[in-house]
């Protein structure tokens, strides 16, 4: 089972991003604090839930949390300031929209930034550990797939309803046919160089 907090007694909040690993598409951060009632049997790291199931627990979580937000950085921004620190700034941004400031901020992974003077602590699988990390997962990878679900009809061709702009073998051969879009990722390797043989 999920645990509530890793710190009692304070508000705190779970935070974490969707997308960083993608060739097209912006990264999606969320922050969520939960009340100490909150439950849901299937919370969990939004990999590990169906599609249909993360939308239901999106649901949820929109109507039972304390405070949440979803953040973004474009992947002209992620170009500029690299995907590890979009990824941060995002969170950063997600925390900034909360409408209670949280005292105690836990994140998914080995990787943050201060923000502020609001102790965190990284917590590597943490959307598979305490519940607010996992609806904010939830959240983050529901909120960009809607978004590449937007664009999908405006480039068809690259079937980012399918691979949601992850780097699948499909996704490689149609940037290798069409070219980019304004939504690559430019500092990314978007061609698979094994897709070429050498003769």
């Amino acid at each position: 089972m999920l645990k509530h907090y890793l710190k009692q007694g304070i508000i705190e909040a779970g935070c974490d991003e969707a997308g960083r690993g993608c060739l097209a598409g912006p990264v999606f951060a969320a922050a969520v604090i939960l009340p100490p009632d909150f439950y849901h049997e299937k919370l969990n790291d939004s990999k590990q839930v169906s599609e249909k199931m993360r939308y239901e627990l999106r649901n949820f979580i929109i109507e039972n949390a304390t405070a949440y937000a979803v953040a973004s950085f474009t992947p002209k921004q992620i170009d500029t300031v690299n995907i590890l620190n979009a990824s941060i700034l995002s969170m950063h941004k997600a925390l900034d929209n909360l409408s209670e400031q949280p005292q105690h901020i836990i994140v998914d992974g080995n990787r943050f930034k201060p923000y502020g003077k609001i102790p965190f602590t990284t917590v590597i699988k943490g959307d598979g550990k305490y519940l607010s990390i996992a609806a904010a997962s939830i959240l983050a990878k529901t909120y960009r797939d809607d978004y590449m679900m937007k664009i999908h009809k405006e480039f068809p061709q690259y079937a980012w309803n399918r691979n949601k702009g992850y780097p699948t073998k499909e996704h490689r051969q149609a940037i290798e046919k069409f070219g980019i879009t304004p939504y690559h990722r430019k500092s990314f390797r978007l061609i698979d160089t094994q897709l070429k043989l050498e003769w």
